[in-house]
């Protein structure tokens, strides 16, 4: 038996200056907001992050302090989503030049994750044509329809959030919170999960297990329920 648990700061140890990250989620929904909270108190910078959007300005679980922390001091120098309008602070760093950004189509994000997960070197999509989004990109026609070569995206580290996962990280999502975390995982060198519950290795049905524990590296158990863990 492989125990994959570790504390929230030796798992964001692991983290370092010049790192693309992958973060899963949804605004707030299957979002690691434990990790991204203790990484914005940490001391790196120049990373790359992939994610479907750049967050709120300011929600009860995660404030606009660490949201500004994450995007200050240089820690963040391109954001890849495929939303950026919620989150005033950091467009006002765009517009500046201070933050470069991509914006890419959601399901051509969802696409191009697949794709660095599967070992595919890219696909054509009609999305995109005739915006921004093809600016740079190889067109093809075919069938008389115009396409765009899509490249696949990958990751240092992906930042992933289930619902519950055993010690070997096999792992169960709530409801729609599982969005881009499973595609997420399998496309990172570095995996690390955060949970709401751990349970024990057989607990979980394995035909109801939605991310496997081999492309889990570490479980930690998110700051709230580890919490709640000490005061029991």
């Amino acid at each position: 038996m492989i125990d994959k648990v570790t504390t929230l700061m030796a798992a964001v140890d692991t983290i370092h200056s010049g790192n693309t990250i992958m973060v899963g989620g949804f605004t707030i929904s299957g979002c690691p907001l434990g990790l991204l909270k203790e990484l914005s108190r940490r001391p790196i910078s120049n990373l790359t992050t992939i994610s479907e959007d750049i967050g709120f300005a300011n929600t009860a679980s995660f404030p606009a302090e660490a949201i500004r922390e994450l995007f200050t001091g240089g820690r963040i120098r391109k954001v890849c989503a495929s939303f950026i309008g919620a989150n005033p602070f950091v467009n006002e760093l765009i517009q500046k030049g201070e933050l470069e950004y991509e914006l890419i189509p959601q399901g051509t994000l969802a696409e191009r994750i697949r794709a660095g997960g599967s070992g595919i070197a890219g696909f054509y999509t009609p999305t995109g044509i005739g915006t921004i989004a093809e600016k740079g990109k190889e067109k093809k026609v075919i069938n008389g329809k115009e396409f765009l070569l899509e490249l696949p995206l990958r990751a240092d580290v992906a930042l992933v959030k289930a619902y519950k996962a055993d010690p070997m990280g096999n792992a169960v999502f709530k409801y729609s919170s599982m969005n881009f975390n499973p595609l997420m995982a399998m496309a990172a060198d570095k995996v690390i999960l955060e949970v709401e519950k751990l349970v024990e290795i057989g607990e979980i049905n394995p035909e109801l297990v939605q991310l496997p524990g081999i492309f889990v590296d570490q479980v930690i158990l998110s700051e709230r329920r580890a919490a709640d863990v000490q005061q029991t």
